[in-house]
């Protein structure tokens, strides 16, 4: 086991951080904290590293318990979201800092930091300070300096997120396909579901210093728990109950008329004309986005629903706003409460 937290709890006053969490994450795989501002991610990535002290519960890192331990003997890289890298100091020089303090000699820092250097593809960038590098480049610089020491595992606290979307898109590739090289156990914090399915094994998401649901990004998208993640991981339509007919062919995940109705932008079909299953709305904006199509409409009874269709299965000659039109689902979902809480 790479890490296990178990029955782990942090107040700030009277603030509930962390409420009770346990999780495991395997060795050698990557595992994505997610959820929004607030939810506690953070605060447990920094209790797995030592940054803080947990209230209650136990850590273990590689099999070894870690609660009591400091940061320095819990032998883990971080990765803060603004880099944190000395501005005075070259980029070999940021890289060669932790082994410095453990007193390597100077010809086996030269070989690790070239080595890393080549493994995060800023060889001949080594003598550049951190004002002449890119954001890309500084935050590789950031993890070059975590996996010198050789950590057991690598905690990043939302590492992308000062960067400008293509760079961010690019990054997550590259930690992806630098995770798979080097098998280190991983543990990435973000509030970004798109960068959570794109690089994790498996992503845990949080809410509220708890754990909604943990599992693989198919398992959390096509089966979420809960209304929360349903909400939180991809974009939803959230209706009355009974406002649309539920499809035919669509799995029961609960019958009741009074419970919202949840259905993806991409389930949802528009048509021209109406049938025994569809309801009438009207077209109010449609958005071009690259290779998909959205379509906003305003139902009889003033309910919004977005539709998301490929480009090529919609004849946008045919449809301008205002229109009226008639619309279905393909597969709706409903969470009934549970009233045993």
């Amino acid at each position: 086991m790479g890490i296990r937290v178990a029955n782990v709890s942090k107040r700030f006053g009277s603030f509930h951080a962390v409420d009770d969490v346990s999780v495991d994450v395997d060795s050698g795989s990557l595992v994505a904290l997610l959820g929004p501002s607030g939810s506690g991610k953070s605060t447990l990535l920094r209790l797995i590293a030592g940054l803080e002290q947990a209230d209650t519960g136990r850590i273990w890192i590689t099999g070894e318990e870690a609660t009591d331990r400091t940061v320095q003997d819990r032998q883990v890289g971080f990765v803060f979201q603004h880099f944190a890298l000395f501005k005075h100091r070259t980029v070999r020089q940021n890289v060669a800092f932790g082994l410095e303090l453990r007193r390597w000699k100077k010809e086996a820092i030269k070989r690790r930091v070239d080595e890393l250097l080549d493994l995060v593809q800023l060889k001949g960038y080594g003598s550049r300070f951190p004002s002449q590098l890119s954001g890309g480049q500084r935050q590789r610089v950031a993890l070059a300096r975590a996996l010198a020491v050789q950590p057991r595992v690598l905690l990043l606290d939302e590492p992308f997120s000062a960067l400008d979307a293509k760079v961010r898109k690019e990054l997550r590739a590259w930690l992806r396909n630098l995770h798979d090289e080097m098998h280190v156990t991983t543990v990435i914090v973000t509030h970004d579901q798109e960068e959570a399915m794109e690089v994790a094994d498996r992503i845990v998401v949080m809410n509220e210093g708890r754990i909604e649901q943990i599992g693989t990004p198919a398992e959390i998208y096509d089966h979420p728990a809960t209304p929360f993640v349903m909400g939180f991981v991809g974009a939803v339509n959230v209706l009355p109950g009974g406002t649309l007919p539920r499809p035919t062919s669509a799995p029961e995940h609960g019958t009741a008329l009074d419970t919202p109705l949840f259905i993806r932008p991409h389930d949802v079909e528009i048509l021209s004309e109406g049938q025994s299953d569809t309801v009438p709305a009207q077209l109010r904006r449609l958005s071009h986005l690259g290779r998909d199509v959205q379509a906003e409409l305003v139902l009889a009874d003033g309910q919004v629903i977005t539709a998301q269709i490929p480009r090529e299965r919609m004849n946008l000659a045919a449809f301008q706003v205002g229109d009226q039109l008639h619309v279905r689902s393909r597969e709706a979902r409903t969470f009934v409460p549970d009233y045993s809480i």
